[in-house]
């Protein structure tokens, strides 16, 4: 059985992105300390950039908790100013549901994500008019989980996951 217990400054960071708008640092946590039900993660995104693009989720919730810095949320048509300390819910829903982290300050923002792990998972990204269907496979070699992405146009097209991004 794993320790039930994690450290946050003892975790290991991988790197994801793509071209200048999108970065962020993820120390995933989840497997580490044994969850099932439950995916874990801290991320850290840079000044200026945002995690993900723009979506939605049919089918799992999210929780955020901002550790540290300042930012804004999007969610459907709206956009809040967040901070330390703050909890966000993000239930599963259609484009009225959609949310993106923005750090919009000169300092890293730094949240605890955590989610149901339902899969698949079906997710919608409005601003590009994508619809993914997102599946986690078994462990890697290198004990990373292995995700199946097919992302579709709504004219069902199979795209890559930045199609329509505006990435720089």
């Amino acid at each position: 059985m794993n320790k039930p217990i994690l450290n946050i400054n003892d975790l290991e960071f991988m790197d994801w992105g793509q071209g200048e708008r999108f970065a962020a640092r993820f120390g995933l946590i989840s497997r580490r300390i044994g969850a099932n039900g439950l995916g874990y993660n801290l991320t850290v995104v840079p000044p200026g950039k945002r995690a993900f693009p723009f979506h939605s989720h049919r089918v799992n919730d999210e929780m955020f908790f901002i550790v540290s810095g300042s930012g804004q949320i999007r969610i459907g048509d709206k956009l809040w100013d967040i901070r330390e300390g703050d909890v966000i819910a993000c239930p599963p829903g259609g484009p009225e549901t959609a949310h993106q982290i923005i750090n919009n300050s000169d300092a890293d923002l730094e949240y605890l994500a955590v989610s149901t792990t339902m899969s698949p998972e079906v997710a919608e990204y409005p601003d590009s008019d994508k619809v993914g269907v997102i599946m986690e496979l078994e462990d890697s070699k290198d004990g990373m989980p292995e995700i199946w992405r097919l992302m579709m146009k709504s004219e069902s097209t199979q795209v890559d996951y930045w199609e329509g991004e505006d990435t720089d």
